[in-house]
């Protein structure tokens, strides 16, 4: 892959990340400072509700993260946009698309049919 088009897939990774961190520190942050006297059990439920929901999202950020993470390091080692399983190049549309992927999209394909009749 060009040079310039690494430099363009590792800003973009690189400005999701910082979104996703600062994102994060937020709700440390807003989870700490709510008031926690609710006279309504009602009141309190939907608190709980909302708060669990929040903690599911960022788990899935939080992963996201790693991915992200690991992403950067194949820039920086030079393996990013190669498919781990077949070692061909992975297409431009589907880095854009997911630029945390590892796989190209017949790998992946592939992985998740096996995965499919390995489930029935």
């Amino acid at each position: 892959m060009e040079k310039e088009r690494i430099e363009y897939f590792k800003d973009l990774l690189t400005k999701r990340l910082e979104g996703l961190l600062a994102e994060a520190g937020k709700t440390v942050g807003d989870m700490s400072d709510e008031e926690e006297t609710f006279p309504d059990p009602t009141d309190r439920a939907s608190l709980e509700s909302d708060r669990n929901f929040l903690l599911r999202i960022r788990d899935r950020e939080r992963k996201l993260i790693v991915k992200i993470e690991e992403a950067l390091d194949r820039i920086e080692n030079g393996t990013f946009g190669i498919c781990e399983m077949c070692g061909e190049e992975i297409s431009e549309e589907r880095l854009q698309a997911r630029p945390v992927t590892t796989q190209c999209i017949d790998c992946k394909t592939e992985e998740e049919e096996k995965e499919k009749i390995g489930s029935h």
